[in-house]
């Protein structure tokens, strides 16, 4: 019986994809079939796939639709318990979905599971260790930088990063599916706070392994990904933060807003940051429009979403940014 649909989103990735669906083939669990969305390559992806893995699934669209709408695309239609979503740049320790799907079997309350990702150049070291959200309404990178052997306890976390994580179906049937005009980045974090709103928990599986090839799809602090980026942390902002704790992060989001400013005109990428957000503002009556309807559907209180939150480190972490760029 298959329960799981593994869902790969490609786009001129065909470098990528025999390490990642190789690793697919290895996996301990068997009770899974892989789907991949391919975004119109134009480097021979699909055709690799077609000839060197036939039993993927690949569905081949003529045109790049973003992250979302692929993945969207793909989740519609799966009849499978769980999806679990894989990037091309991730490459799946043999017993990743085993350690995923045991989880959420055992916590049947709990609606995603995400995975502890190492960097695949330096798999002594945490890429991410599940999503956070901080107190300033900006999503964290747990663990990011720390040693692999940190991280080590099962837990509940803000959220899962889609480049690697498992979801129940029936919690994409109630909370919907990805939001398509995010286009991409952020988009997962998006998911994770209307899941947390509906009441649906999220657990970072300590022994669920992938060894991410990191920004090999999105560069960090390109054009694109500065664009994205800083336009989606507003729209998750706006779309979702209940409003007695708009009061408790406004001040500390602004701040954040005018520090990434501040780094952006250093690093060359101010035009881009600016563009970001007067995209926002230019979107306001549609982000109004979707906030209005989360939060009507609301399930918990505004205290076990604060609860959530961390700490927002904004020194050190403007500061690990600087670093990077002298």
């Amino acid at each position: 019986m298959t329960l799981v649909s593994v869902i790969v989103v490609n786009w001129n990735g065909k470098e990528l994809l025999q390490d990642c669906l190789g690793a697919l083939q290895q996996q301990t669990y068997r009770y899974f079939r892989v789907i991949l969305v391919d975004n119109g390559s134009n480097d021979g992806s699909v055709e690799f796939v077609n000839s060197c893995y036939p039993d993927v699934k690949t569905i081949s669209l003529p045109d790049n639709v973003g992250f979302s709408a692929a993945n969207n695309i793909a989740i519609k239609t799966v009849d499978t318990r769980y999806v679990a979503l894989l990037n091309n740049d991730a490459v799946p320790d043999p017993s990743w979905l085993a350690e995923l799907v045991e989880t959420l079997e055992a916590h049947p309350r709990v609606g995603f599971a995400a995975s502890k990702m190492l960097f695949h150049d330096r798999p002594h070291v945490i890429d991410r260790a599940g999503d956070g959200y901080t107190e300033a309404g900006v999503a964290l990178l747990r663990g990011r930088g720390t040693t692999a052997d940190g991280f080590d306890r099962c837990e509940p976390v803000f959220g899962a990063c889609a480049g690697a994580a498992l979801y129940r179906t029936a919690m994409f049937d109630d909370v919907g599916l990805f939001d398509e005009d995010f286009f991409l980045l952020y988009e997962d974090v998006d998911l994770s706070f209307r899941a947390q709103l509906r009441g649906y928990q999220c657990l970072y599986v300590p022994d669920a392994i992938v060894y991410h090839k990191v920004s090999r799809s999105v560069v960090r602090d390109s054009p694109v990904s500065v664009y994205y980026g800083h336009r989606n942390v507003e729209w998750v902002y706006v779309k979702n933060m209940p409003g007695r704790l708009v009061a408790r992060t406004i001040v500390p989001h602004i701040i954040y807003g005018w520090t990434a400013f501040i780094f952006f005109m250093m690093t060359g990428r101010a035009r881009e940051f600016v563009r970001a957000k007067l995209a926002v503002l230019r979107s306001m009556k549609g982000l109004l429009k979707k906030r209005r309807e989360i939060l009507k559907r609301k399930s918990v209180d505004d205290r076990y979403i604060w609860s959530l939150f961390e700490k927002e480190r904004l020194l050190s972490r403007s500061i690990k940014r600087l670093k990077k760029h002298t």
